[in-house]
């Protein structure tokens, strides 16, 4: 089990409905289905009831929620991205190169074509 998994647990917990979840955590749906499915496995019991009502936590999953909480919390902040900066290698010309678009006017350089 890892920290991903947990995030996704909670906000599904919170949220009670899958496809809001996965866009409050804006990833696919598919995506965090696989999560809990792994997550379920992995704890050997259903974490949600999953039927025509609304989705809900079973008192294994609601025991979970807690501890799922905690560990979140206890895990260390993730490290921060290094600053790349702005800009890139530079490209040389070569020859004309192409001339701006001109709405309503033809290419440069092609022939239209005729009727």
């Amino acid at each position: 089990m890892n920290l991903t998994q947990l995030v996704r647990f909670v906000a599904v917990a919170e949220e009670q409905h899958f496809p809001r979840a996965a866009s409050k955590l804006g990833i696919p749906l598919a995506s965090l289905y696989s999560s809990i499915s792994k997550l379920e496995d992995e704890l050997g019991s259903p974490l949600f009831v999953r039927d025509s009502t609304p989705t809900r936590l079973t008192p294994a999953g609601a025991a979970f929620l807690e501890t799922a909480k905690d560990e979140i919390a206890a895990a260390p902040a993730p490290a921060e991205k290094p600053v790349v900066p702005a800009g890139g290698k530079a490209k040389a010309s070569k020859g004309k190169g192409r001339a701006p678009a001109v709405k309503g006017q033809p290419k440069p350089f092609k022939k239209r074509q005729g009727r």
